[in-house]
Order: structure tokens, then sequence, then C-alpha cells
């Protein structure tokens, strides 16, 4: 069975009908990628000068846009371009979450918008160490934002214009990776998740589930032979579509792409409708104990 599963949608605000709303979002939680081939997001003829690696800041891998819409962080440019570019990004976080309320309604009274990121540049070639290198099989975790048990729900949508596709590698199920790499988990040193908030390093306390996480992360992408050899696939998006995926729990690696827009959303756990395929009661499951009691109620900032 392929981790990618195709709907056929073609409207951010549409009506979606129960079943198929059932079937996707039991397809997400199982860690496949839902893919929609015919949900563009358009840009005005204005907005496609923004398709430059020019507005980036080069600090930063990525332009981004608060949770509130508000603050554009890694952009560059004059006043009233970067009020356009934040316009544009405001536009399509608006759009994520008409989607989100179709295709997912149980998840609507508790999901949380997170920031919305703008990416022109190409990823191929860019130089990065491994740990922050996205060409690397992975899965999401924040070294300076913890999630506390949250799970990290991403939307994407290719919106190059020179008909350049995104290409992903996949690999194998979260429980596979868990397995794989538990035994390499140390445990942190004691009072250091209060040390790193006390000291402002994460905006919140990093919880045990949040370290083996982080250490997950790490462990994947620092390891050649299991980047080379382990199972995977390869999927190019191409311009003018969207997909949307668990990226806690999917492994993914994006090789090569420029001119996609994300959005980010986090849920509880309890929210879902499988709770016991995330991450959180999987890697519970499997150490024997409890990684997170707070997760429904943390604070994200």
């Amino acid at each position: 069975m392929s981790v990618i599963f195709q709907l056929d949608i073609s409207d951010w605000y549409g009506e979606i009908s129960g079943a198929t709303a059932e079937r996707a979002t039991s397809a997400l939680e199982e860690g496949r990628v839902l893919f929609l081939p015919r949900l563009s997001f358009s840009l005005s003829e204005s907005e496609h000068r923004f398709l430059t690696p020019s507005w980036s800041d080069e600090r930063h891998k990525n332009i981004s846009l608060d949770e509130r819409g508000e603050r554009l962080g890694g952009a560059r440019g004059q006043p009233g371009d970067l009020a356009e570019l934040r316009a544009l990004m405001a536009r399509f976080a608006a759009a994520a979450g008409g989607l989100m309320d179709s295709l997912h309604p149980r998840y609507g009274p508790y999901l949380r918008k997170g920031r919305t990121s703008f990416r022109p540049s190409e990823i191929a070639g860019r130089a990065s160490s491994p740990r922050k290198d996205d060409s690397r099989l992975h899965v999401d975790a924040f070294p300076s934002s913890p999630v506390g048990g949250l799970r990290i729900l991403r939307v994407f949508t290719n919106v190059n214009r020179e008909q350049e596709g995104r290409l992903w590698r996949i690999g194998e199920p979260f429980e596979a990776v868990a397995q794989r790499f538990l035994p390499r988990i140390r445990p942190p040193l004691p009072g250091s998740a209060w040390l790193l908030h006390r000291l402002r390093v994460t905006r919140r306390l990093r919880s045990r589930y949040d370290d083996i996480m982080l250490q997950l992360h790490n462990q994947a992408k620092a390891d050649s032979a299991y980047q080379r050899d382990m199972p995977q696939e390869s999927f190019d998006f191409p311009p003018g579509t969207t997909w949307i995926c668990y990226t806690d729990q999917v492994m993914h690696a994006a090789m090569r792409g420029r001119g996609a827009l994300e959005q980010t959303f986090y849920l509880p756990v309890q929210a879902m409708r499988h709770p016991e395929m995330a991450p959180l009661r999987v890697l519970e499951r499997l150490t024997g104990r409890m990684l997170a009691p707070a997760e429904l109620s943390a604070p994200l900032s």
C-alpha cells in the first residue's frame, strides 16, 4: 500500500461528504500523506514576483508569519512589498483553515493554528549541518518549541511558476523508526528541561516526549546508512497541487523544489479519531511510561 492517499478536491472552502472526510482522517492518522492534485492556491500577477529567493533575508530557511498573522520573519524588502507578502501568506493560512474545517470537522474545536511558512528558495544544494538538513529523512521535532504531546499537522501547496515539482522522500512507519532508534535514546540530565526554559532556550518546558522526539529526529538524520538503506519511496508534488500530513509521524525529506507555502496546525491527541496511532501513544506503549501527562491543556506560548 502506497503512503500516498489521493483525494479529488478542488476547493479550499468546498463541502466534503462525511464519508470522504472519515476516509481522509483515517488515512492521515495512519501516517499516510493526503495528496490533492486538483487543489491549487492561486497567486495574483503582482504576487508572482515573490517567487524568488531575493525576498529571503538569507539567515533563515523560510519566511514565516506568526500565529496571529501579524509578524513577518525571515524576509527583507520595502514595507509596502512586505505588507503584500504578509497578506498573501495570511490568505493562504485562511484557506488552509477552511480546508481543515471541511476535511477534518472532528478536529474543529481543538485545532490550533501555528505559523505560516513561505519557502521561495531551492532546497537542493543548500549547505546545512546534518541536524538542520531537511533533505535527510526525519520526523518533525522543534528544539526551541516543545509541543508537549500535541500533534503537528501541516498543509503544503506548490506555487512554483516554472513547472518544477517538490520532490519528497517518504520513509518507513513511525513505529518502525521508534523501535529502531529507542535503544539509542538517553535520558535528559536532571533539571535540564527547567534550565532550558529558564534560559529561554525553549518556549516552554520540554516534556520527556519532546526529548525523545528530538533525539529520534537527530539520530535518524545523523545515521547515513539508515538514510541510504531504509525502506522509502519518492514522490514529486507538481505545481498546483496540495498535500497534508502529520509531520511528527511521517518520515519525510524534501529533496528538491522552490516556491511552497505551508501551514502548521497543532492537535491534542485526545481529539484524534484513532489516538492510539499518535507518536505519543506509540512511544508510551513502547517505553511503558507516561511521557506527556498534560498535552491537552499545555499552552504553546
